[in-house]
């Protein structure tokens, strides 16, 4: 290794020392071809399970200790944190594959797939916002249909086979 990238490498770490890097994320935008909706599905039944959660908390009387409010409000808190942290990663992951893997032959072929990217956004935030199971299932749904959508623009049928997560539900697969 040379005197110069010694230094570099040096000054480099000094400067992340000083001035911490800003985190990047991306799916890569190589493209890389790359892409499933998978993790959307999971996101969307863990949105389902956490608010089956807040439905199943038991909230405290009027005559509760402070370690039992305590408690429900760190459940509720931490139940909430995940719904919405899910919601999104439904969000992003949609928008990576429509953004990124979707082309303007996909759209003319499969004409419904706009309106059902936006359905998919308003029922992430809508799933968001509240804590009606129907909202979180119309999540799900909805999530399954884009899935089904985008393993026929690979020329492949699909699958659906019980997701055997606590939330139940099912996970659209490509089938062999």
């Amino acid at each position: 290794m040379s005197a110069t990238t010694r230094l570099t490498g040096i000054v480099n770490r000094l400067l992340d020392a000083v001035v911490a890097p800003r985190a990047v994320y991306a799916h890569c935008d190589i493209p890389c071809g790359i892409y499933d909706p998978h993790e959307a599905q999971i996101a969307a039944l863990t949105v389902l399970r956490m608010d089956q959660l807040i439905a199943e908390l038991a909230h405290p009387g009027p005559d509760a200790k402070l370690e039992e409010r305590a408690t429900y409000v760190s459940k509720m808190s931490r139940y909430t944190t995940v719904k919405e942290q899910h919601s999104e990663k439904v969000k992003q992951e949609i928008r990576v594959i429509w953004g990124d893997y979707f082309t303007p032959d996909h759209v003319k072929q499969y004409p419904q797939a706009h309106e059902m990217v936006w359905k998919i956004m308003k029922a992430a935030s809508k799933a968001r916002q509240g804590t009606a199971l129907a909202d979180a299932q119309d999540l799900v749904k909805a999530v399954q249909e884009f899935a089904e959508l985008f393993w026929k623009t690979k020329g492949a049928k699909t699958v659906r086979s019980p997701s055997m997560q606590k939330s139940g539900g099912e996970i659209v697969y490509p089938a062999a």
